[in-house]
């Protein structure tokens, strides 16, 4: 069974009040045009027309050579986290997706990146995960790399 992790509710709510991203900037504030801003909080697409937030974020405590940081989109207003493991919406609009486990020193483990069919990243997860060297794994973009959402043991 596995969990799918979205960003923490505090994070996000300091995103929301202008607390500085990875880069030490506030985060931008746009419009959702079309149907493609993924909401790294509630893992739904942030309607149209919506307010939303563009940030730099990385996803690991400390910096280190693994810790990558890139954009991601968050909704301006306050969300619901998503919760448990159900395939949220954000993970089956695409084709597919890039999954990688990491240690628990956030590193990489080496031969578990992957880009996996959105209708078989659940499989590959929790196959992944019975290694016991493999802590979690996030799920990024196959195509821009953005990171989605981390994936858990649940």
């Amino acid at each position: 069974m596995i969990t799918i992790t979205a960003l923490p509710t505090e994070t996000v709510r300091a995103l929301q009040a202008g607390a500085a991203d990875a880069y030490g900037a506030p985060p931008e504030r746009h419009v959702a045009q079309g149907s493609g801003n993924p909401c790294r909080h509630c893992l739904t697409f942030i309607a149209e027309g919506a307010e939303m937030l563009i940030l730099a974020y990385r996803p690991f405590a400390g910096l280190h050579p693994y810790a990558e940081t890139g954009p991601i989109f968050l909704c301006a207003a306050p969300c619901a986290r998503h919760e448990g493991g159900a395939m949220p919406e954000v993970l089956c609009d695409s084709p597919d997706y890039l999954l990688k486990g990491y240690d628990t020193q956030d590193r990489i483990v080496y031969g578990t990146g992957r880009v996996v069919a959105a209708a078989e990243v659940a499989g590959y997860a929790q196959a992944v995960l019975e290694r016991p060297e493999v802590a979690y794994l996030h799920v990024r973009s196959a195509r821009n790399n953005c990171y989605q959402a981390r994936i858990d043991r649940g």
